[in-house]
């Protein structure tokens, strides 16, 4: 069977809401000739795949915090209201309700939620928190006071993000929104799923450690815990138990090492064991004896908490480097795993470890962790890497705020965090994120459901209406993060087009409506190469492009994490750049005699939009005069060029693409585009056939230069890059072309227009742009 790295689309799983579907030597796979269809919701849950993530809706996402049960000690108002006030808005809860889950099914190819083409103005209207709506969140009976502190812990249990005064709510609002309902069945469908699966097995995934064990245990233990605290059958206690002894080295089968279980070399692995300990410890804490109470507390202090303190306290081991100014996903889980790990046995420990760890990790994470989005709300490593940081973001943020009564500081210490929403939204396309750089391990417990949580507390509910509809959100987080007094559509005045600005990430979403799955999307990157916690590739002017249901240009994902110093460096002499996914060459771009480019990089960016936002309706076309470009000046990315300036724009309505490059060049020049299509090119050489998934996207190179021609290879290394390390090899990318452009050295103005071919559309009715300079490049200038 071929696979298809380009591609994010999952095959069939046992598993639920994991990601056993990712593989880090090959990336997202999937048969190469997958059938398209739509399928009903499903009920034992969807694998995780890869979202993208995404204003001028700032206003509404810059707010202060919708007020809910969840607010911490910050100052918060109500969302929006409706005309009418209660009467009218019962009656828009009704027509929502009446309406179910807006996404009527999913994409079964890429996992995308399928909307109806239809408008109803009575529902898909702006987002907003109803304030006067009959289902809402209670206020929480715990209320510790003006100041209130990490170690004065609310009464009752459970502490961690699902107190009581919830869990009584529950049934009330699964009866009432379809949205809990679906959910609810989706998790008691895992948790039966994961119910007869032995005990997770031990597997050390060489320097990549048993991360994978410990999210899928915790994702087991929380599907557990819930279903229990939903039926009162303790058999769900009781299975809840079997994974614990195992993870504890007491079950059946051997467990890792004696002398370091969960593996504190990787100390995500430690941190990922240590939160599903706590989880299992709080959520069932009325149903353990008092024995196995004792021994859960022992085994979180001897492999978790005790060697968490050792690195607040001097890092014996050298295992805490992630502690140290490290802005990204590691600083952010290992914090939130310790936080709910003090949190959850708090008061009952010994040791003292607990409150000792208290006063290290939320300063630590209010100093890193939640400083990796960037003011722009771009998340400072991937956009995969996005989903383990804001998760545990929002765990530690959450659980604070239910156990103390306050985020203490984690939500507003960097006051465009929660640009972060937008990020993800924008870089979502039409079939899969814009999945630059590396992916990360196995999802399991890791969703985007931080989404719901933020829109909330940011008073953004567009974050929410966003996620809502998508696979991952069917999990025990959502029930308890999500507001049922939420209402609109979140496609209701959001721009089509964002650009992200911050020197660290510069690149730009654009496309032409956020509710047709054959949308058209492309997003194009600029940024530093390096200060991305060594996740990025050198790729300064890379892209991606979705159009007929189907991603034309893509990304060929992480290399393979056990290769010699793939995380060892990112300075222009690493290893890591010797490995073809990561070079240059492995990206859509320019490349310049060979050579990869230039990670001093610093581009700059100027771009336009005609601002289009999508009303109402799931059906939108732009008009025809919509139009949004982006230009950067790469000349500081490449060694051997006198100027660079790389340029997207779209055209004709947002029904073709142009990507321009205009270069001064001493060396060679090569064009390259990844793409899981069959090629075919005309005669001439300056036009081409791409075909794929049954659709067809023609490309043509403009004004072509002399010797110009569209020509195709494989996914390899060139024959002159340097030889990687002995023992190392390139992962193979089957079904993957290279379209390529040769030019010698020299200047040019390479044009290449890409047109899908929509239904409907005559040849007539393709525009062929004017040449103009990217210096001259405006909202009109292709008019």
């Amino acid at each position: 069977m071929a696979y298809n790295p380009l591609d994010n689309r999952p095959n069939n799983s046992p598993y639920g809401s994991g990601d056993p579907y990712y593989h880090e030597s090959t990336g997202y796979i999937t048969p190469s000739n997958p059938k398209k269809g739509i399928s009903n919701w499903i009920k034992i849950g969807i694998p995780v795949a890869i979202l993208v993530i995404a204003g001028a809706v700032v206003g509404g996402v810059v707010g202060s915090r919708h007020h809910s049960s969840s607010s911490s000690s910050s100052s918060s108002t109500s969302g929006g209201t409706v005309p009418g006030g209660a009467a009218a808005a019962s009656s828009a809860v009704s027509a929502k309700n009446a309406i179910g889950r807006f996404a009527t099914a999913t994409n079964t190819e890429f996992e995308m939620p399928v909307y109806p083409s239809t408008t109803n103005t009575a529902v898909f209207t702006s987002p907003t928190f109803l304030s006067a709506a009959a289902l809402t969140w209670p206020q929480d009976p715990f209320q510790p006071g003006a100041n209130p502190t990490p170690t004065q812990l609310r009464p009752d249990r459970p502490r961690l993000i699902a107190p009581a005064y919830k869990w009584a709510m529950l049934p009330t609002f699964i009866a009432s929104d379809p949205y809990f309902k679906g959910w609810n069945d989706t998790i008691f469908g895992n948790a039966t799923a994961y119910f007869s699966l032995p005990p997770v097995v031990y597997h050390m995934d060489g320097d990549s450690g048993i991360l994978d064990n410990a999210r899928e245990i915790k994702m087991r233990i929380k599907a557990f815990a819930y279903v229990y605290r939903m039926t009162n059958d303790t058999k769900w206690v009781d299975r809840t138990w079997q994974e614990l002894q195992n993870a504890a080295g007491n079950g059946t089968t051997q467990f890792g090492p004696v002398a370091d279980k969960w593996n504190t070399a990787h100390f995500l692995d430690t941190a990922e064991f240590t939160a599903a300990f706590a989880i299992a410890y709080d959520w069932l804490y009325d149903l353990w004896t008092d024995d196995q109470k004792s021994q859960i507390r022992f085994t979180m202090n001897l492999y978790g908490l005790g060697p968490g303190l050792q690195v607040y306290q001097g890092d014996p081991n050298g295992v805490g480097w992630w502690s140290k100014n490290i802005e990204g996903n590691w600083n952010c889980v290992c914090n939130s795993g310790l936080t709910m790990g003090a949190l959850a046995i708090l008061g009952d420990d010994t040791t003292g470890n607990a409150q000792a760890l208290l006063g290290f990790t939320i300063d630590d994470a209010k100093n890193n962790c939640a400083q990796a989005v960037s003011n722009d709300g771009t998340w400072s490593e991937t956009a995969n890497y996005w989903y383990f940081g804001t998760t545990a973001h929002a765990e530690m943020s959450s659980s604070l705020i239910t156990a103390t009564g306050s985020d203490q500081g984690l939500l507003s210490v960097n006051p465009t965090f929660n640009m972060t929403g937008l990020f993800h939204m924008y870089v979502q396309g039409a079939t899969s994120l814009f999945n630059y750089g590396d992916h990360g391990p196995n999802k399991f417990s890791t969703t985007a459901n931080s989404m719901i949580f933020y829109a909330s507390q940011y008073n953004a509910p567009q974050f929410a209406l966003f996620q809502r509809d998508q696979h991952d959100a069917p999990e025990p987080w959502s029930m308890f993060w999500y507001e049922p007094s939420i209402y609109g559509a979140f496609w209701d005045g959001m721009p089509l087009d964002h650009f992200f600005d911050n020197q660290l990430d510069q690149w730009a979403s654009m496309r032409s409506t956020w509710t047709d799955n054959n949308a058209l999307y492309v997003a194009m990157k600029a940024g530093q190469l390096q200060g991305h916690q060594t996740h990025n590739d050198l790729d300064c002017g890379d892209f991606v492009l979705d159009a007929l249901g189907t991603r034309w240009a893509g990304e060929l994902g992480s290399g393979d994490y056990l290769s010699l110093d793939y995380f060892t460096s990112d300075e222009q002499n690493a290893t890591r750049w010797l490995y073809y996914r990561k070079r240059t060459e492995g990206q859509n771009t320019i490349l310049v005699d060979g050579q990869n480019q230039d990670v001093k990089a610093l581009p700059k960016v100027t771009h336009g939009s005609t601002g289009e936002t999508q009303g109402s309706s799931t059906v939108y076309s732009p008009p025809s005069g919509s139009t949004a470009y982006w230009v950067a000046d790469l000349t500081s990315a490449y060694f051997n060029v006198t100027s660079f300036q790389r340029g997207v724009r779209t055209l004709n309505g947002r029904k073709q693409v142009l990507i321009q490059d205009d270069i001064n060049s001493q060396g060679a020049i090569m064009w390259r585009m990844h793409t899981n299509a069959t090629v075919n090119v005309d005669s001439s050489g300056t036009s081409a056939t791409l075909t794929l998934d049954g659709q067809t996207l023609t490309m043509q190179i403009l004004n072509a230069p002399a010797g110009a021609q569209i020509t195709t290879g494989p996914t390899q290394r060139q024959p002159n890059d340097p030889p990687l390390p002995a023992g190392q090899s390139d992962q193979p990318n089957p079904g993957v072309l290279v379209v390529a452009i040769n030019l010698p050295a020299g200047t040019y103005s390479l044009q290449v227009l890409f047109n899908p071919q929509w239904p409907g559309m005559q040849t007539s009715d393709f525009v062929t742009p004017a040449s103009v300079p990217l210096n001259n490049w405006s909202l009109t200038s292709h008019n």
